[in-house]
């Protein structure tokens, strides 16, 4: 019978050390019941997984799991019973020697130190310097807190969970919290004596490390992460409540008036899908009005801009979002969240997708059709795109599982003719790229031309002045973003608010799919039932602008956005399936 810490060790090491598909595909390799179920149920229920392997297998079969199903290399376990370091699993304990110099510490700094430890134990998500001065006891506030959390932090007693310009948040690890409690309350250790001297080890795989490229893409995105900490933090400093006063005031009206004002009746509508994209990457759930509830969609979503060079697809994306380094175009998205990935191979991107489990960030790829050149990166970009499993052999290793949890906006070049066009990439499998993308096609028109050239000639004259306005709109996006994704520096002054389906909106959707079909010349469709899905989500992300307009708990989707998604749907449909729809018309006979 295994005893209750086993089955605590033993499920946090798994969640810890594997993604979801990767603990069903270990239940059904290990035999387990509840995984042979086809009813799909358990897929519903991490919790219920992982303590159905705990409860179930043997620790030879944990060993041999261990080494078979490639754990997250990175991450680290110090248990009673079992350690995790370097990539290897050890059956032993790693807590005695962090007992004892625990013990040390408390004995040398005496009571402030025990409650300080016991502040940060009783915290799931950590606590910061600042958070202990306030509940700390009042005979101890004049103790030297950061001089203690210096000193835990050396010994590795703690460690940072999180870090920003002017935060940082310390954390004790899960497995180590009823060992640390119990040391507090006086009482006697909890592990068995003697237990290192029963238990077998196995050697360890000495000199092995995490590869140097996935080491460099973390010192990235923590370089990232501090870029957006930094912004936030000098937003709520000095622009707080000239961005609420600015929220209360911007709507997705008053967005599209600023983009065309700036870029014209055409060209505005792709710089629209791009900021939207923005928005969209705080990838909160999206409510039903009907369910009451979730309906398994987020509101991030991948974007592709097709046409021929020159169409101005580079200015929409990499331009407007990352800004021009002459200082001409403001960056108007999120700083921090946006990996250039200009020059990337796809075999590298491959490799450092595993360190953005669990980031909703989006990747900019300005030539997505290098990508396709290297054999196989369909089925891996389409898997990325679903956010499935990740495995792929190379010549030399092997890459992978992970879940790549990010998103992709990409430009890609295509042969455009007077309708539709046709795609460069050679392998039949391409369309499943397509299908997971909001694509927007770019036909050279004489407006389009013309736009261009106007807004490229405002630009060399000096005449095209984004303002305050760029600002005003990126410290929204920024703090609606923070509040949404609840960052620790905004998360107990502001509520998470989800984008709500309404009714009309579901009939919105319904009335556009059937004037679509039935323009259609034949009975074959020729794109899929997935458009429907990225207007919905491209309507949810649209609605988070008014998120400061929205005085419910929730925002519903509004009938602008639904009038931008419904001519989104019928654009992408038009450019899918060769056939000239009236765009105008269909959207006049559909009463918003």
């Amino acid at each position: 019978m295994i005893d209750n810490g086993t089955i605590f060790e033993r499920k946090i090491l798994i969640k810890r050390c594997f993604s979801y598909p990767k603990i069903l595909e270990i239940g059904v390799h290990f035999d387990i019941p509840f995984f042979k179920n086809n009813d799909g149920i358990h897929r519903m229920n991490i919790d219920r997984s992982v303590y159905e392997l705990a409860t179930n297998l043997k620790d030879d079969q944990l060993q041999e799991l261990f080494k078979k199903f490639d754990p997250w290399k990175w991450t680290q376990f110090r248990g009673i019973k079992y350690t995790f370091d370097n990539g290897q699993l050890v059956l032993r304990d790693s807590w005695k020697p962090f007992r004892i110099i625990l013990e040390v510490f408390l004995k040398k700094h005496g009571e402030p130190a025990k409650e300080i430890v016991d502040i940060i134990s009783r915290s799931k998500s950590g606590e910061s310097e600042q958070s202990i001065k306030r509940q700390i006891s009042i005979r101890h506030k004049r103790t030297d807190i950061f001089k203690l959390l210096e000193e835990l932090s050396q010994k590795r007693l703690i460690s940072q969970t999180y870090k920003g310009e002017s935060i940082v948040e310390w954390g004790i690890p899960e497995e180590n919290i009823p060992e640390v409690q119990s040391l507090l309350r006086g009482e006697a250790p909890l592990y068995p004596r003697g237990i290192v001297s029963e238990i077998s080890s196995i050697e360890e795989n000495k000199g092995k490390k995490i590869d140097d490229y996935l080491i460099a893409e973390k010192k990235k995105i923590d370089g990232m992460d501090i870029e957006f900490d930094t912004y936030l933090n000098d937003l709520l400093n000095n622009r707080l409540e000239e961005t609420l006063e600015f929220g209360k005031n911007f709507s997705i009206q008053s967005f599209v008036d600023y983009l065309k004002n700036m870029f014209g009746e055409v060209l505005f509508f792709d710089s629209f899908l791009s900021i939207t994209q923005q928005y969209g990457l705080a990838d909160i759930p999206i409510r039903s009005e009907t369910k009451k509830g979730n309906i398994g969609m987020k509101t991030g979503f991948n974007l592709a801009l097709f046409g021929e060079p020159g169409t101005g697809k580079s200015y929409s994306t990499r331009d407007l979002i990352l800004g021009t380094i002459d200082g001409s175009v403001p960056a108007h998205g999120l700083p921090g969240r946006n990996r250039y990935a200009a020059g990337m191979t796809p075999a590298r991107f491959i490799r450092i997708g595993q360190v953005y489990h669990n980031k909703a960030w989006n990747f900019i790829v300005p030539e997505f059709n290098d990508w396709f050149r290297s054999e196989g990166m369909v089925e891996i970009l389409k898997l990325a795109m679903e956010r499935a499993e990740i495995r792929y052999e190379l010549h030399r290793e092997v890459v992978g599982p992970y879940r790549f949890s990010s998103y992709f906006s990409v430009n890609y070049n295509t042969q455009v003719f007077n309708q539709g066009y046709r795609a460069t990439v050679k392998d039949p499998n391409f369309q499943a790229i397509e299908d997971r993308m909001i694509c927007r096609l770019h036909r050279l028109t004489k407006n389009r031309f013309e736009e261009i050239a106007q807004s490229r000639l405002r630009m060399v004259l000096g005449e095209s002045e984004f303002g305050e306005t760029a600002q005003k709109i990126r410290d929204h996006l920024v703090l609606t973003h923070a509040i949404e994704t609840q960052h620790s520096l905004v998360k107990n002054q502001f509520l998470a608010k989800p984008p709500m389906i309404t009714r009309a909106m579901l009939e919105t959707v319904r009335i556009t799919r059937e004037a679509i079909l039935s323009n259609l010349p034949n009975e074959g469709v020729p794109f899929s039932a997935r458009l429907e899905d990225r207007s919905i989500r491209f309507a949810s992300a649209l609605s988070l602008i008014e998120y400061f307009r929205a005085p419910e708990e929730f925002i519903s989707i509004s009938n602008e956005a639904q009038k931008y998604a419904a001519q989104f749907y019928i654009e992408e449909a038009e450019a899918r399936s060769g056939v000239d729809l009236d765009v105008e018309e269909i959207m006049n006979n559909i009463d918003f």
